[in-house]
């Protein structure tokens, strides 16, 4: 009976390993030598140590939203390209509506400057 336990059994001991072997080998091999730039912490590219509500640049946010968009879109064009044989006219067809609508956010992004880095 426990014998039909040995693969997931396995399988958590190699998942653990292929996990926990990486970090202990940097830890034991990797030279220690702190300083001021490597213990700050960074986000969002500019300084923490000021005050929270202070005012900061949003265009950071908005090419980030607008990566993921983008990255969205060409993670479901791959399997579309796949099975474009398959699902005819009707899915070629959604998938250009698909794009249509992406392509006038991106004009309107583009017109509107929001794609501009100063």
């Amino acid at each position: 009976m426990l014998e039909n336990y040995f693969p997931i059994l396995l399988f958590i001991i190699v998942g653990l390993a292929v996990g926990v072997a990486p970090i202990v080998v940097g830890k034991l091999l990797s030279p220690h030598r702190p300083d001021d730039q490597k213990n700050s912490p960074y986000e969002c590219g500019f300084e923490a140590f000021e005050d929270a509500r202070m005012k900061f640049d949003v265009r950071y946010y908005l090419v980030a939203i607008l990566f993921i968009l983008f990255d969205l879109e060409i993670a479901f064009l791959f399997p579309w390209a796949i099975v474009i044989r398959e699902i005819g006219l009707f899915g070629y067809l959604a998938m250009m509506a698909f794009l249509g609508i992406l392509v006038v956010g991106f004009v309107y992004e583009w017109m509107k400057g929001a794609l501009e880095w100063e």
